[in-house]
């Protein structure tokens, strides 16, 4: 028997994990997750409000439904296991953990209140364990730094209205806070040109078509031509941009309280800067209070600051600029990229990684999923030259070292426990209420 242990359940873990049951038929593949809840970003990654993409949930619990699959839930790679003893009872690692922790922006004033990464805003809209207390501070005036999908699904989550929600799976906690802020302003700020970012034209045209949006830019920030340095794969999506784009009311100033043109009246005011950089964070009393930006000067797909600034009046600032892996002990790790340290996904002899942890923070699902295949097809080569292999125990070892521990893993059975409550405990049209607690899940596993 082939004993295989993924580290992460998320999409890549899962991918993974569906072609290596197929093509090593011989093998018992175990899913680890630090978590009781299985699926990682789909779960707690996703905005709330895009249900149609966390159903590909559906593909996955019928990956973990097979019969050599098993899901491990509550156990933390680096705590309560070691690498060392992971290598010593199984034959294959593959670590698809993801890249949780949010890239920092390494400016004055990061450290103030209402400061704040994407990652943690999206860990907490979707009622993740370890941001579910966070209490951010929504006032008026919020700036977005980035210009990709994650920063324009913080913004629509923002800008959207009570009954625009309410059919999410959001936590009713996280809906009554947005219900609460009184959000005028929202500031999407890019480093580089319009035809630089990276969002797609599904999302922009989403977030422009709610109806209580208004949206503004400075038409000397939308190039009349694409720039000839963007690579052939992005130039349909950025041409369908900036089309998007044109198309939106233009003003050299974001448009303010004091002339509030009749297309902006009531609604929540979207202003795109282009061609910006955070310097400076102020604030008064330990708050936010102002953003500054400088302005740059482009040089095909380089941006070199000016000695031209920009004030604007903000209460919250969230940095959508990336996010990097959390390195595990004694596995080889690259710091200053976020990600393990391997030779085309293969850290060291039987040991692999696949996904945002092995390429950075950069794809979607489906990116994972090509990355997963063509992993797997490297971890099937290898194996076929093996040559006699020993015997590991996998998971009889791995419980044994766990029991002695005094740590109990949360099953698949146990999840369907999990799930089936958090279906229960939705009201009005949600598809589900999250519970976001560890211990009231643990609490609820170890009753039933």
């Amino acid at each position: 028997m082939v004993q295989i242990a993924i580290i992460g359940s998320g999409p890549s873990g899962c991918y993974v994990a569906d072609i290596l049951a197929k093509k090593i038929p011989e093998s018992q593949i175990d899913l680890f997750d630090r978590l009781p809840t299985p699926f990682g970003l789909v779960r707690a990654g996703v905005a709330p409000d895009h249900l149609h993409t966390k159903n590909i949930t559906r593909q996955f619990e019928r990956i973990l439904s097979r019969e050599n699959i098993r899901f491990i839930g509550n156990i933390n790679l680096g705590t309560d296991l070691s690498y060392t003893e992971l290598k010593q009872h199984y034959h294959i690692i593959v670590i698809a953990s993801g890249a949780p922790l949010d890239n920092k922006l390494n400016i004055k004033g990061e450290n103030l209140n209402g400061v704040y990464g994407a990652g943690e805003i999206s860990r907490w809209y979707n009622g993740h364990p370890d941001s579910a207390q966070l209490n951010p501070h929504f006032s008026n005036a919020v700036a977005i730094i980035g210009n990709g999908n994650v920063a324009l699904d913080i913004a629509r989550i923002l800008s959207k209205q009570h009954q625009q929600l309410i059919n999410s799976d959001m936590p009713q906690r996280v809906l009554a806070h947005l219900d609460s802020a009184c959000i005028n302003d929202i500031y999407l700020i890019g480093r580089r040109s319009a035809a630089d970012a990276s969002f797609t034209p599904a999302e922009l045209q989403e977030l422009l078509s709610l109806p209580n949006i208004a949206a503004v830019i400075d038409s000397e920030q939308i190039p009349e031509q694409l720039p000839v340095h963007i690579e052939e794969g992005q130039r349909r999506n950025a041409e369908k941009n900036l089309s998007l784009l044109r198309a939106l009311h233009t003003s050299t100033k974001p448009v303010t309280k004091a002339s509030i043109p009749a297309w902006v009246d009531g609604k929540t005011r979207l202003h795109f800067i282009n061609c910006a950089s955070a310097v400076s964070i102020n604030g008064r009393n330990n708050q936010v209070t102002t953003l500054h930006l400088v302005k740059n000067q482009l040089d095909g797909a380089s941006a070199t600051p000016t000695d031209e600034y920009i004030c604007v009046n903000v209460d919250t600032v969230i940095s959508a600029i990336g996010f990097q892996s959390l390195s595990i002990p004694d596995i080889p790790f690259d710091s200053a990229k976020g990600i393990f340290l391997h030779q085309q996904g293969k850290i060291e002899s039987g040991v692999y990684a696949t996904g945002w942890c092995k390429r950075g923070s950069h794809g979607v699902i489906p990116a994972n999923r090509v990355d997963a295949v063509n992993l797997a097809k490297t971890i099937i080569a290898d194996w076929e030259h093996t040559v006699l292999p020993p015997h590991k125990t996998g998971f009889s070892g791995i419980s044994t070292l766990l029991e002695n521990k005094n740590i109990k893993p949360v099953s698949y059975k146990d999840w369907l426990v999990i799930d089936q409550a958090e279906i229960k405990r939705a009201t009005q049209s949600k598809p589900r209420e999250k519970f976001t607690s560890i211990t009231q899940m643990l609490t609820l596993v170890n009753k039933s």
